[in-house]
């Protein structure tokens, strides 16, 4: 270590400091060795990628059943709607203010 310099590792992050003992000024930043993957071993993200399948799955599910449900609901709203056209087709239609001229 030099005379005019203090090396100084940070307790919080891990990070190693090296300062200009006069200034006070930080010269080089030297950031603390991450662990590959969070430091998770690879069977743990397997079931972690294995959990977050199944719920994909889950909700795929779900939603291809709301939409059969979907198409049920306007089959049976367009029948009652069919129904209603037949039986008020008998009946006379309001005049139109655009056929009063």
């Amino acid at each position: 270590m030099q005379k005019d310099r203090w090396t100084v590792h940070c307790p919080d992050c891990g990070c190693e400091l090296i300062i200009d003992r006069d200034s006070g000024k930080v010269l080089i930043h030297k950031a603390a060795k991450k662990p590959v993957a969070g430091g998770a071993t690879f069977e743990g993200l397997m079931e972690e990628m294995e959990v977050e399948k199944e719920r994909a799955e889950d909700i795929f599910a779900q939603e291809v059943a709301a939409h059969e449900d979907q198409d049920r609901i306007l089959a049976d709203r367009f029948e009652e709607a069919l129904k209603r056209a037949e039986e008020t087709a008998d009946e006379e239609m309001a005049p139109r203010p655009i056929d009063l001229d």
